[in-house]
């Protein structure tokens, strides 16, 4: 599988980020040294509604139907740690709605199977999938094909572009599988989709950002969606 990406005005980055895009450039076959966090039968190691989340067809399957849709969004949440410095891959397929993969993320304490943190954006209509979101906390981090950075207290930055949101969007296979391999490192994230680098993210607000915390799968409120998630490794970022 070839990784590609087109960044422009590179030298603007700081050197973290251009390390940050070799090691990703360099890691992009499927290496023997992810360890499966699913088994592929059960869920056994994740914590989720048992009324919307199941296992078929050796994947992960979160689903809504119109009478059964939660009253907020609600995710099934890895029980093995909170990795700080790390790779993580997974394919999925989404059929309706939007859903997304939670990381470096925390619970909310008055509300069961419910998150707040970093996550890989995923939508039916292909708008928002590939970005970098902060559920419940900062919002739109870094569109897809933006390299950002924040600085303390401020605002995302654009650094440079990752390519057109047209030529990243004709990656993403809609309503089939797509594989999305999510990097975080120190306070760099990048998040690639089918081999394209789709955000990436330095985040220098000390206060704001987590530099670990859960992974978990986002089922959102509202209409009716399936998410289903297959391949799920994970290894320490080198």
């Amino acid at each position: 599988m070839r990784l590609d990406w087109g960044y422009r005005n590179l030298s603007r980055a700081p050197l973290i980020a251009v390390l940050l895009l070799q090691t990703a450039l360099a890691g992009q076959s499927l290496a023997p040294d992810f360890s499966s966090i699913f088994d592929g039968k059960t869920l056994n190691g994740w914590d989720g509604d048992p009324a919307y989340w199941r296992v078929e067809s050796g994947a992960i399957v979160g689903e809504t139907k119109p009478g059964a849709i939660p009253k907020q969004n609600t995710f099934l949440i890895w029980r093995g740690g909170s990795p700080p410095d790390f790779e993580l891959r997974a394919e999925y397929r989404l059929t309706g709605g939007n859903s997304g993969i939670q990381y470096r993320s925390t619970e909310l304490p008055d509300l069961r199977w419910a998150m707040k943190g970093y996550q890989a954006d995923i939508d039916a209509e292909q708008k928002y999938t590939g970005q970098i979101y902060e559920e419940r906390v900062r919002g739109f981090l870094a569109l897809r094909g933006q390299s950002v950075s924040i600085k303390k207290g401020g605002k995302p930055v654009v650094l440079g572009s990752l390519g057109s949101d047209a030529e990243l969007k004709a990656a993403i296979h809609a309503q089939d599988w797509n594989e999305y391999r999510i990097v975080a490192r120190a306070n760099v994230l990048m998040q690639i989709l089918n081999g394209r680098v789709m955000s990436m993210l330095i985040d220098d607000d000390a206060a704001n950002r987590k530099m670990d915390g859960l992974i978990g799968i986002q089922l959102h409120a509202g209409e009716p969606m399936k998410i289903e998630v297959r391949n799920i490794g994970l290894r320490p970022a080198p």
